[in-house]
């Protein structure tokens, strides 16, 4: 019998063996606990102020608008200039944001909040400095490791993504019930700080830049051209856009938490954090595994498979049946960002990066603050579970139209 060298070859923690890569690592993770900590409590603040399901849709709205008009842009921009000090200004934006929440909440603790809408402000601030983060966080990624590793370090930036997203929830869940928001966001404070600290510590190598001889709509135009005419990697993000937008259940969880579940604000931090944690354990078994044979079939069950996991959740009245769904759910959308991050930057030439990372930034954006909206305002149409019910149905379709429209996709095998 022969065996396939890449089974016995292949080094888990090859793209961790660059020290600035690392830095970036450290800088991901302490940076998503604190912005996911940091949703559990504004969701919940939100929520308990005005106990109207739409309120929560408008979290994601708030923040998807400035993110999808200023994202294009954002990777014009990260094209041209230091990728590694963008990353650092918009850590720095989040972290101006992290305070003025605490603020907030320092102060609403002697005047009660009526309205919601300082909450919204801060966050739509939030959402600009996420539309610079992602495109060029994105690229200077790909600056650090070798092209060979991309699929490795894109499975490590995954699963340390999904780790902290699993321990930001949990997190925020138990420090809004123990020493309530303001401890809780100046939890988020410090750990902002980390982030920024650690993201200084990337040493990104010199590279060449294209001159500005273009210009923004130009330049941007030749990334939209360019991604067009790439049918499976267009395929990929558009499947993410719709799946995602139809099928996310997130921003309803304070409702399942607190009315059909009836787990309080700790209870809601576990819902956060199964998503992530069970994409934890998918990307770590990712990460220590050779490139995929059947990337483009695994892509689509994983969205089926999704889309089904949310029509589930739906119809549970059981806590820990609800948590097991939601992990379930993590598991399959880690093997669609894999193969989505590393179709980006396998087929994107660095030149384009930048840009190209921004379109995909605006599907990723898009498709969960959008869907956010898109699923509070059903849930004030239709109801909280029909909602649901119809987001995974439409996943589903989602899943069954990408099949058959794009038949390169479908047919996708190893990444190279």
């Amino acid at each position: 019998m022969t065996h396939d060298p890449r089974l016995t070859t292949h080094d888990s923690y090859a793209s961790l063996r660059h020290p600035s890569f690392r830095w970036l690592i450290i800088s991901l993770m302490t940076m998503t606990v604190a912005t996911q900590l940091r949703g559990v409590v504004v969701a919940w603040q939100v929520y308990a102020i005005t106990h109207d399901p739409l309120s929560l849709g408008l979290i994601g709205l708030a923040e998807a608008l400035p993110f999808i008009a200023v994202a294009l842009v954002a990777g014009h921009v990260a094209d041209r200039m230091d990728r590694r000090r963008i990353v650092l200004g918009s850590l720095v934006l989040t972290f101006a944001c992290a305070l003025a929440l605490l603020l907030l909440t320092l102060r609403g603790a002697r005047h009660p909040f009526h309205s919601a809408w300082p909450f919204y402000a801060v966050i739509f601030v939030s959402g600009i400095a996420r539309s610079f983060l992602m495109p060029a966080r994105t690229a200077l990624a790909a600056e650090l490791v070798p092209r060979e590793l991309y699929a490795n370090a894109s499975a490590w930036r995954t699963s340390s993504f999904q780790f902290a997203a699993v321990t930001g929830p949990a997190l925020g869940g138990v420090l809004y019930a123990v020493v309530g928001p303001a401890g809780a966001y100046t939890v988020d404070v410090c750990l902002m700080l980390a982030a920024l600290a650690a993201m200084r510590l990337v040493l990104a190598p010199a590279r060449t830049r294209t001159p500005l001889r273009h210009s923004v709509i130009h330049g941007l135009a030749e990334g939209i051209a360019f991604l067009r005419s790439q049918p499976v990697l267009l395929g990929a993000m558009a499947l993410d856009l719709f799946s995602v937008l139809f099928g996310g259940a997130v921003a309803l969880l304070p409702i399942f938490a607190s009315d059909v579940l009836h787990v309080g604000p700790e209870g809601l931090g576990a819902l956060r954090a199964a998503p992530a944690a069970g994409a934890v354990v998918m990307s770590l078994w990712l990460a220590h595994r050779p490139p995929m044979q059947r990337a483009g079939r695994s892509l689509l069950l994983s969205v089926a498979v999704f889309g089904a996991a949310m029509l589930g959740f739906a119809l549970s009245r059981n806590f820990a049946l609800s948590l097991g769904l939601l992990a379930l759910s993590g598991m399959v959308d880690t093997v669609s960002v894999v193969v989505r991050s590393t179709l980006l930057q396998v087929f994107t030439p660095d030149a384009l990066l930048g840009r190209v990372s921004a379109v995909n930034a605006v599907f990723i954006g898009s498709s969960n603050e959008i869907g956010a909206f898109e699923s509070g305002l059903l849930a004030r149409l239709l109801g909280t579970i029909p909602s649901v019910l119809v987001g995974g149905t439409l996943t589903l379709a989602t899943v069954a139209l990408t099949a058959w429209k794009a038949p390169a996709l479908r047919r996708l095998g190893e990444m190279k």
